[in-house]
């Protein structure tokens, strides 16, 4: 089976589900999207800490104050570019540096070239040369930036007219090749890698197809994928190095779905156990983490924060206590939770 029947099959799987039809899947499909991403430029703010921040308005002890902007300044990034798929808007260079300004919005830098001052806050093109680290690889020269960003934008227009949302591996392809040509033309002086991944999933959100989510884990991978495709001039190899990644991810989303469907939406999973003999839901998996952030959380608020009944996250937390993994030290009223075990 190749990569694209394997793709196709494993779509029809998830839509025979009804996975992406589950509450507030989108939601948390996003917010792990934006976790990732920023997660590859530095960021080690974990998806649930970023549900806490997004819905709550609740900041993660121990993070930076940059991590922090970096991931509500994607999110907000995200959101306007979801509201440009579904208008199903031309992509432009207005439309590409007002994004950019969002995604550099609290972390941006001004820049004093011998050209002028830009500002990457602004979405502004850089006036400067760039490369990938200390002796690394030298990305085109300034000056040939706006006709290149331009030429892209062309010829992303042209193929999104021609496209079908029937040609599902075209649409992806697309969406694929998209991203390696922002980060290869590298417009701005920050933020060209979150900038190229949401261009892809952008393309991917307006032809309503799974979206792509390179995985934060998989970083030396995707950047030699990246840097490969260059040296050859084969864009194939990109195309299946994300053609791997979204495959992975998609068969670990059936799989933990697949273990949530039993005890009203409580999952239970074996192969992700704190211990041999411990299995450990993808719900349970999440409200440790809460725990671990807020030691006084309620099951009411568990319950809130993972989008199930108050009688769910009743029963999550007496299930995480008679395994093990956590014990209440003081009184129901005034004492707090401890994590036991973590993974």
């Amino acid at each position: 089976m190749t990569r694209e029947q394997e793709l196709l099959s494993l779509l029809a799987q998830f839509k025979e589900l009804g996975i992406d039809k589950q509450i507030d899947y989108n939601k948390f499909y996003l917010y792990s999207l934006i976790t990732h991403s920023t997660a590859i430029e530095g960021s080690t703010v974990t998806e649930i800490e970023n549900q806490l921040l997004f819905d709550e308005g609740i900041s993660a002890k121990g993070r930076s104050m940059a991590e922090l902007l970096m991931n509500l300044d994607l999110k907000a990034a995200y959101e306007q570019s979801i509201d440009f798929a579904k208008s199903h808007s031309d992509i432009t260079v207005a439309m590409l540096k007002k994004l950019s300004s969002i995604v550099l919005k609290n972390t941006g830098t001004t820049y004093q070239t011998a050209l002028g001052e830009f500002s990457s806050a602004n979405g502004e093109l850089r006036l400067l040369n760039v490369t990938a680290g200390a002796g690394g690889y030298s990305y085109m020269n300034y000056s040939k930036v706006p006709t290149k960003l331009a030429e892209l934008c062309e010829s992303i227009n042209q193929r999104r007219k021609t496209l079908s949302k029937a040609n599902v591996i075209e649409c992806y392809k697309l969406s694929f090749d998209a991203h390696f040509d922002l980060v290869t033309i590298h417009p701005w002086a920050d933020g060209n890698g979150r900038m190229s991944r949401l261009l892809m999933n952008q393309l991917q959100f307006e032809f309503e197809i799974i979206p792509t989510n390179i995985n934060k884990e998989r970083k030396a991978e995707y950047i030699e994928a990246l840097i490969a495709t260059r040296e050859n001039d084969n864009i194939e190899l990109f195309r299946n190095f994300m053609f791997d990644e979204h495959i992975h991810n998609l068969e670990q989303t059936i799989r933990n779905y697949q273990g949530s469907i039993e005890n009203e939406g409580i999952e239970s999973r074996s192969d992700v156990g704190i211990n041999v003999g411990i299995n450990v839901g993808i719900n349970e998996q999440r409200a440790l983490e809460l725990i671990r952030i807020n030691s006084r959380i309620t099951a009411k608020e568990v319950a809130g924060a993972l989008s199930v009944s108050l009688r769910q996250g009743e029963r999550i937390m007496a299930t995480l206590k008679e395994k093990g993994l956590i014990r209440r030290i003081g009184s129901n009223k005034s004492g707090h939770w401890e994590v036991v075990l973590f993974f």
